[in-house]
């Protein structure tokens, strides 16, 4: 079950839904970036966002200035 779940094939490429979340992270590490903020805080949502990917998706979206 644990395998059915992962973002790779068995041959050891990236399934599609691996291809959507890397398209997803590439996007939201060009808006962390594009943010007026200083540097430190872009390098801290850059790094939730690059080692916890859906998971730092979901939190950059619910907690990174969503009332623009």
């Amino acid at each position: 079950m644990a395998t059915s779940c992962s973002r790779y094939n068995n041959s050891g490429s990236l399934a599609i839904w691996g291809y959507v979340l890397l398209a997803l992270d590439v996007l939201a590490l060009l808006d962390v970036f594009r943010q007026p903020w200083d540097i430190g805080k872009k390098i801290l949502w850059a790094a939730i966002i690059f080692f916890f990917p859906l998971g730092g998706l979901i939190i950059y979206y619910l907690f990174a200035g969503r009332g623009k």
